[in-house]
């Protein structure tokens, strides 16, 4: 399988990485921003073509799929793109930044047939699996989902601390991974949301600071709370709180509510999220299926992220 990745940067790296992991899967064609350095990231990861025009890459007859890491910004033009040209499609998290653009991608989806999948990475990382299982099983349920989304971004600065092109955004990225985690998870649709959010960034003219509570009908609630200005410890952490226990999860490890960590060995063939993700990716095409976490599943959580949005207004 032959696949284009558009985007050299810290996500363009880890799909790299991961991609690295499985056999049958070659990276043949990279997209970037800039030519010099587009063309050195082709050069140091030995992939053949490189580019900065993404409709190059499509025009290539080889390609099977493409990886788009790029900027939020231009998420829904781009799957769209790439699913017109007849090419399959993961699109890293937030498939769009507007309901309206992730429900025309997910219009497309339907109408071309092509697997289209959304970088939801939470759904795949060994720790959220384990718990999934358990809830799958009968032998956990959810009471309350505690999760704090941290980072020190008072710049604009990518997580390799270099500047970015583009303005992230605590909503329709980072608070997207747990809306849709807590749908997930309790394999329910969040029938009641609450957002608040802190002062704007002088120059950045978004919100810093952020609190969202969730509900759905059975009763299980989610608090999350989320700072581009925390000075300390970076990331997200879960807190499950369930009927038979307490289970901390933070990225692919998993401690119980005494931090002890929990053997996540046998859970799936990897313990990393991203290659995991992207094996779920390869699969679906593969098999000519709809993935877990495809465009389609994932727009409960954008109509949520929506619903917030709307009512900081």
């Amino acid at each position: 399988m032959k696949i284009c990745l558009a985007g050299t940067g810290a996500f363009g790296k880890k799909h790299l990485s991961a991609i690295s992991a499985i056999q049958g899967v070659e990276v043949v064609s990279v997209v970037g921003h800039k030519t010099e350095s587009t063309e050195e990231f082709a050069k140091e990861n030995s992939i053949p073509h490189w580019t900065t025009d993404l409709s190059e890459s499509l025009a290539l007859p080889d390609i099977d799929a493409v990886i788009l890491t790029t900027p939020t910004q231009m998420h829904a033009e781009q799957a769209i793109q790439c699913m017109r040209a007849g090419k399959n499609v993961m699109v890293e998290i937030p498939m769009a930044d507007t309901l309206e653009d992730s429900e025309n991608i997910v219009a497309v989806q339907k109408e071309t047939g092509l697997v289209a999948m959304a970088g939801h990475t939470r759904r795949f990382n060994p720790s959220h699996q384990w718990v999934h299982n358990k809830i799958q099983a009968g032998e956990f349920n959810i009471q309350q989902m505690d999760v704090q989304t941290f980072f020190f971004r008072r710049t604009n600065m990518n997580a390799e601390g270099k500047a970015r092109s583009w303005t992230d955004h605590l909503l329709w990225h980072h608070a997207c991974h747990t809306v849709d985690l807590f749908q997930y998870q309790t394999g329910e649709l969040i029938s009641e949301v609450h957002g608040m959010e802190g002062p704007a960034h002088p120059d950045l003219g978004i919100a810093m600071d952020m609190n969202i509570i969730m509900k759905v009908p059975s009763g299980a609630i989610c608090t999350l709370s989320l700072s581009f200005n925390n000075n300390g410890p970076l990331g997200t952490f879960f807190r499950y709180i369930g009927d038979t226990g307490t289970y901390l999860a933070r990225y692919d490890d998993l401690l119980d509510g005494y931090e002890k960590p929990i053997d996540l060995t046998g859970v799936a063939i990897s313990n990393n999220g991203i290659e995991l993700q992207d094996r779920e990716f390869f699969s679906a095409i593969r098999e000519g299926r709809e993935p877990n976490a495809s465009v389609a599943q994932c727009l409960p959580a954008m109509k949520v992220l929506d619903l917030v949005e709307r009512g900081f207004k």
